[in-house]
């Protein structure tokens, strides 16, 4: 074909995915059907986890549970069999790689294989980077990046077979703007965005239309993992439960990325027209970021495995 007429077609095609996205604000895309599906929830005994896992079970799906806190996990599973929902918890870190591998193998046996898997399972401690020691570094990769490829390695091999199923990493706003006290975070957080866009692409190179992947990024959460937020405009957290329902919302509508408050987007819309000293004006006329709340003698401020 002629370099001008494939020109003229790939302009076509980039005004019409505009024109769909822009259409797809005002009238999103149905919402999926997930009863009878077995979703499993890393993190799942605590904040945006626990209320993954209810909102799951609400729309009827089977889920399984992952958590290094057994208590907890249990707690959760509890609440959800009480509700008459299907409770599957397992006591997991999902940062040993042998222990990912071992679990797995029980949940195929025990429950089916998976068809969405979410991981939520994170760690935060917010302090300066000259302040951290090295294996709280180290510990926040293991858990918020590297523990993704393990799961994933496990779950989504039936995924690819079979052309079906979903994949969720859920990062967070850092993701999109790295912010003081939380550079180790932002930094791993920053690769889960990566891990996810490059998955994608993998899947879609290989023909594999019927594998999903979503990356949520929520603001603040009242999770316990940041304890001194700072934002001039915005000063509430965002709850667990509001969290987690935005993000289902946007998961179900096989979104690739989830922003939560939706209205992010267009904050990051406005954001990538700005220069960068511009953006940095704006963040630091809005104040938005954190306090230290990170002690290396306590590690005040950790919360391992749970959002």
């Amino acid at each position: 074909m002629n370099i001008i007429l494939e020109i003229i077609l790939l302009l076509s095609k980039v005004i019409y995915f505009y024109l769909e996205a822009f259409f797809q604000i005002f009238f999103p895309p149905a919402r999926k059907d997930i009863k009878g599906e077995i979703v499993l929830v890393t993190g799942a005994g605590h904040g945006i986890g626990r209320e993954l896992c209810l909102e799951f079970s609400r729309l009827g799906a089977r889920v399984v549970l992952w958590d290094i806190n057994k208590e907890n996990n249990d707690r959760v599973a509890d609440e959800i069999r009480d509700a008459g929902g299907e409770a599957f918890p397992y006591t997991c870190d999902v940062t040993v790689v042998e222990d990912v591998h071992r679990i797995a193998g029980q949940v195929r046996q025990d429950v089916g294989d998976v068809y969405m898997l979410v991981n939520n399972a994170g760690i935060l401690y917010g302090g300066s980077l000259l302040s951290m020691e090295p294996k709280h570094i180290q510990r926040t990769f293991e858990v918020n990046t590297l523990s993704q490829f393990w799961t994933m390695k496990e779950f989504l091999p039936y995924m690819m077979k079979t052309n079906r199923g979903h994949v969720v990493n859920v990062a967070s706003m850092s993701a999109k703007s790295g912010t003081a006290y939380l550079v180790d975070y932002s930094s791993s957080k920053y690769a889960v965005y990566g891990f996810t866009e490059a998955l994608q692409e993998e899947i879609s190179v290989l023909g594999k239309d019927g594998v999903r992947t979503s990356c949520v990024c929520p603001m603040f959460v009242s999770s316990g993992l940041v304890k001194h937020m700072r934002d001039r405009f915005a000063p509430k957290f965002l709850t667990p439960r509001e969290t987690a329902v935005g993000a289902i919302d946007g998961i179900l509508r096989n979104e690739l990325v989830v922003f939560v408050p939706q209205k992010m987007w267009f904050a990051l819309v406005i954001q990538s027209l700005l220069t960068r000293k511009a953006r940095d004006l704006l963040k630091t006329f809005g104040d938005f970021g954190i306090s230290p709340q990170y002690d290396p003698n306590t590690t005040i401020g950790a919360k391992i495995n749970k959002k």
